[in-house]
């Protein structure tokens, strides 16, 4: 088994064992009306990446490779670059990742530490897909608090950009919050 897999394991594995709380975790989840694997590539390349939102992406899917994304107009690699590694994934599945490298301008990037993000995907019916998004190594520490909430902010907009691409609506994203479509 991979090194860095083990390493992930290893450190779910002690998170849990620590007695995980609401505090430590954040999950955003949402239907996206197409086929699991046009969701998975949405994800994993750097033309579909740009459909959650971002200026410009550079992903290199392999364990140990980085999705890099630009917010904003600007240079990849610059000091507002984000750089997540990938640590493991299992296409069409899961997609593990951590900030190696935070935006300078993104607040309470110093909680970033000890957390990472994975990523599900589950195919939810005929051309739909549940995509649950968590967030996993926030402390009680009011900033880590912070960040928590703006991620899981981030995230739903995330989710609701994507869905929006593949209106209308199904019976399932009935269920979350209304939203309409972009004119």
């Amino acid at each position: 088994m991979n090194l860095k897999i083990c390493a992930v394991l290893i450190t779910a594995a002690l998170s849990l064992s620590k007695g995980a709380n609401a505090a430590s975790t954040q999950l955003v989840d949402g239907f996206i009306n197409a086929p699991l694997s046009e969701v998975w590539r949405i994800f994993t390349t750097a033309e579909g990446y740009k459909s959650t939102g971002v200026a410009e992406a550079d992903i290199d899917l392999q364990i140990g490779g980085h999705i890099r994304t630009q917010a904003i107009a600007g240079q990849l690699g610059d000091a507002e670059t984000l750089d997540r590694e990938i640590l493991a994934f299992d296409p069409q599945h899961m997609l593990a990742l951590r900030v190696a490298q935070a935006p300078a301008s993104l607040p309470h990037r110093n909680a970033l530490a000890g957390t990472w993000t994975v990523i599900y995907f589950d195919n939810a019916g005929e051309n739909m897909t549940r995509v649950r998004v968590v967030g996993v190594g926030f402390t009680d520490d009011p900033e880590s608090q912070a960040l928590r909430g703006d991620l899981a902010k981030t995230n739903r907009e995330m989710l609701d950009r994507v869905g929006k691409r593949f209106w209308p609506k199904c019976a399932h994203c009935q269920l979350e919050a209304p939203l309409a479509p972009e004119q």
